[in-house]
């Protein structure tokens, strides 16, 4: 942890700045990563950033997923293994 503390304020720092109706939707995602010992969530999460999105259906879905996330309409990875049966 030592080091990290610049991080830690630049994070905050970005908390601090984003939109009320968003905070929750943040929440569950950081819960998730922290939860989550999975090498595939980590992975994305280190994953560099993608281009943004150029489409307009590409807008539609994640404005779907995240109005999803919102409404707690998602279920977990381990969640989903369980009922897959995986």
């Amino acid at each position: 942890m030592e080091g990290d503390s610049g991080e830690r304020e630049r994070l905050h720092r970005l908390i601090d700045t984003l939109p009320a109706g968003e905070l929750r939707m943040f929440e569950r995602c950081f819960e998730l990563i922290s939860e989550c010992g999975d090498p595939f969530v980590h992975a994305l999460v280190n994953a560099p950033e993608a281009a943004a999105p150029s489409s307009d259906e590409d807008h539609e879905a994640l404005e779907e997923g995240r109005r999803a996330l919102e409404a707690g309409d998602c279920v977990s990875d381990r969640e989903l293994r369980a009922e897959l049966g995986i």
